[in-house]
Formats: C-alpha cells, sequence, structure tokens
C-alpha cells in the first residue's frame, strides 16, 4: 500500500505563539491526507498515525511491539533511564516496582499533603490580591510531589531544590529533544542552565538516598519509601542509579502536566461562567463548607468533567514510537525501526471524535450517551506505557480545584492577555487573576 506523504515537513524548532499554531495546524492537516502518513523530521522519515483506532493499535493492542522512540532516546542521558524512558523487560520489572507506591490507600494519604498544600497556598492570599497562576499552580505541583516523595528534613531541601530546577529541566530538556543533536553541544546560556539544574537535582537526589539507605530503610509514608523498599521477583531491589532515574521521572512527569492543567483550567472556568457557577453549585453541595477529602472526589463529578475537557484541550502535543518488529498498521507495513508519530493534541482535537473541538464543553464527559472512540482520549498515553500516576494527578487537580474555588474567584485581569510558550505542550504565560473572595 503506497503511503501518503505530508506536503512539508513538521515545523519542530520555535516557541511563537504562530509557530505553535503552525505546529497545531500542521499535524492537525494530516488526517486529510490518510491513516498513516510519512512526515520529513530533517533526514529521519517517520510515520505520523491519525485515527484513533490506529493510535490504539499502536499503543495498546500492538503495544508489546514498539518501544520508545528518537525522541526520547535525547532524554536518556541526562533524565536517566527511568519509566517514561525505559523499554522491554526492565521497564516492565520497574513498572511492577513502583506501581505499589499508587495504590489507592498510598493516594488517600497524599491526598491529605495536597488539601493541606492547596489550603496553604489560599490562606497566603489577599483579597484583591493579583495573583500570577501559572507560578501559583508550578509552586503548588511540586509541593505536592515534593512532599509525596521526600517526608524527611533532608528532604524539605531536596523539595527546594526541585522548586529551583525542575522547570529549567523540563523546558530545556524539550528544548534539546526536539533540537539537531549538535545544538545540545553550543555554548547556549539554555544548555549551561539545564546542565547546571541537572547536575544539582542529582546530588541532592542521591544525598537523600544515601541519608536513607545510611539510617536503614523504612517506610516513612512517602514514594522514595515505596522505591527503596520495592523488590523485583527475584527478591533484588533498586540500585541508587535506578532509584535516583525513577524520582527524577516522578518529579518531571508529575509536577509539569499536572501544574499545567490547573492553571489552564482556572483560565477556562473564569472564561465560562456558567462552568464557574455549577462547578462552585456542586462544591458547595459535596463539600457543606468543609474542606474535600479524598473521599469527595469520585461525588465532585462535574469537576471531573472539567478537569477532563482540560486534558483534552491541553494535552501533549506529540509522542513517540518505534516497531522492535514489522507490524501492518492500517495496510502500512512498517518495517523493523519505523519511527512512529502520534499526537493527541491533533486526536483530541479531530472533530470527528470531538464535535466543535475547539469549544470548553465540560458536558461532553457528562452524558452516558458520550461514547468517545478507543484512542480517541490519551492524555496519560495508553497501554503498557500509561502514565502509573494518573490518578495522582487527577486527584490533586480535582482537590486544588475544591479547594481554590471554594474560598476565591480568580478573576482575569482586564486589558492583560494570556500569552502561550511552547515546549512539548502549551504554557500560559502572563495568566494574571485577581483574588476575589466568595
Amino acid at each position: 500500500m503506497a503511503v501518503p506523504t505530508a506536503p512539508g515537513r513538521l515545523p519542530f524548532l520555535g516557541h511563537s505563539v504562530a509557530m505553535l499554531r503552525r505546529r497545531h495546524e500542521f499535524t492537525s492537516s494530516l488526517r486529510d491526507h490518510g491513516d498513516v502518513v510519512k512526515v520529513d523530521l530533517g533526514p529521519m522519515t517517520t510515520y505520523f498515525v491519525t485515527t484513533p483506532q490506529l493510535v490504539h493499535q499502536v499503543l495498546v493492542t500492538d503495544g508489546p511491539r514498539f518501544r520508545k522512540g528518537a525522541m526520547f532516546d535525547k532524554f536518556r542521558p541526562y533524565v536517566g533511564n527511568g519509566l517514561v524512558l525505559s523499554d522491554g523487560a526492565f521497564h516492565l520489572r520497574q513498572r511492577r516496582m513502583v506501581q505499589p507506591a499508587f495504590h489507592r490507600d498510598r493516594i488517600e494519604r497524599y491526598a491529605e499533603t495536597m488539601t493541606r498544600a492547596a489550603t496553604a497556598l489560599t490562606t497566603s492570599w489577599t483579597p484583591g490580591e493579583v495573583r500570577v497562576v501559572e507560578d501559583d499552580m508550578q509552586a503548588l505541583a511540586v509541593t505536592v510531589v515534593g512532599e509525596a516523595l521526600f517526608s524527611t528534613e533532608l528532604g524539605q531541601r531536596a523539595i527546594a531544590e526541585v522548586r529551583r530546577s525542575v522547570f529549567v529541566v523540563i523546558k530545556q530538556g524539550m528544548v534539546r529533544a526536539l533540537s539537531p543533536s549538535f545544538v545540545e553541544k553550543l555554548p547556549l546560556p539554555g544548555n549551561r542552565e539545564f546542565d547546571r539544574a541537572i547536575a544539582r537535582m542529582r546530588a541532592i537526589v542521591l544525598e537523600v538516598i544515601a541519608s536513607r539507605r545510611a539510617d536503614g530503610v523504612a517506610d516513612h509514608g512517602d514514594l522514595l519509601s515505596m522505591l527503596l523498599l520495592a523488590q523485583d521477583e527475584s527478591g533484588d531491589g533498586m540500585t541508587d542509579q535506578q532509584t535516583y532515574d525513577e524520582v527524577l521521572t516522578l518529579l518531571t512527569a508529575g509536577i509539569e502536566t499536572t501544574a499545567l492543567a490547573l492553571a489552564w483550567a482556572f483560565h477556562e472556568v473564569a472564561r465560562h461562567p456558567e462552568v464557574e457557577r455549577r462547578l462552585v453549585a456542586e462544591l458547595d453541595e459535596v463539600l457543606g463548607g468543609r474542606p474535600v477529602t479524598f473521599a469527595d472526589v469520585p461525588r465532585l463529578r462535574y469537576a471531573a468533567a472539567v478537569v477532563n475537557e482540560v486534558l483534552r484541550r491541553y494535552p501533549l502535543w506529540i509522542l513517540m514510537r518505534r516497531a522492535v518488529e514489522p507490524v501492518d498498521l492500517g495496510g502500512v507495513e512498517l518495517p523493523v525501526g519505523a519511527e512512529v508519530i502520534v499526537s493527541p493534541h491533533a486526536l483530541h482535537h479531530d472533530p470527528a471524535s470531538f464535535p466543535d473541538p475547539h469549544r470548553f464543553d465540560p458536558d461532553r464527559w457528562s452524558s452516558p450517551s458520550v461514547a468517545v472512540p478507543r484512542g480517541a482520549y490519551i492524555p496519560f498515553a495508553a497501554g503498557a506505557r500509561q502514565c502509573l500516576g494518573n490518578v495522582f494527578a487527577q486527584t490533586e487537580i480535582v482537590i486544588t480545584l475544591a479547594t481554590v474555588l471554594s474560598r476565591w474567584r480568580l478573576v482575569p485581569v482586564p486589558g492583560k492577555a494570556v500569552r502561550t510558550k511552547f515546549t512539548s505542550t502549551a504554557y500560559p504565560s502572563g495568566l494574571l487573576m485577581t483574588a476575589v473572595p466568595r
């Protein structure tokens, strides 16, 4: 079967709003050229998958026949071989060892941290104060994941370093992943900043690990304890390097998605008064003025619909996979080594799956008659590579929305348009909102 070729090259570099629009328009337009479309990324030919059915095949049905793709290879030397980047038998081993850290009883304990951190943030606000919401949500996400990971006094130093360095690692790391290899060797300010941030985080995390081992590994109720206590089927635990890799994975993956979703959620709620009215009414009914708990989360159904819609509107731009054996993908024979691209953003804005896709509409998720095709909605990927922290993240977002909106309205500052910056996803910039007591 002949594979259609996209009319142009994927515009990988550039961070302006215009370039962001070009990227999204390009990837979304590929569905007009076929179910599987060849796209040139410089000298590398890739296969862009445009339908939910074939995305489900790549990520789930034939998931074992694919490994992480070229984009992830660029990360591995810097952020290690944690769950996001590892493959094959090693990935399966690590996933089984990490999974208990995200069991329901553990997330219930982490939910107390989420409520406490969100309450501390809102208590620090004063009526009429203008908040930079993206900064608040980034700081909150660091606090929640940091305290879930590290519960000891030394851990507080680690959290301070994470707060200082993690967004440098995330943003500059993605620039490296999307740039030609020679760029990372240039004496650019971003490269130097990235290298320093990685070195600082590595030093403090390894110091915490060494301290825990020296004191005798015990369950402190945090994620690091679970990593250090975990054993595989043969009774072996993780080395310090493997533990560090998983900690860095949890920090980078666990902070960015949540912080961005929360910032965009407050932006969208403020732009849609009826959404805000219904959300606050649900909070009043379910909570009755008391702090939100983990047990409340399943009852906050409209809040969950708001979160689902935020994750639909503001997902990752692309994921990559590499075929490790021949695969028939919709009649296209992919050879071993073929690089496959999936775009959560394009899928989430496909009108065939989501009518009027650019409209923010939580009711998409409230009606039992609405059936989203498998593979059409993948905010946390899918299959064996689905993010283990998805429930953690969704719980944190709901708890934060409930805590903030029970006490405050966040009102956009007139005349201050929100700008968008872009790496792997859309970052709000200049999201200024006035805190008004309810």
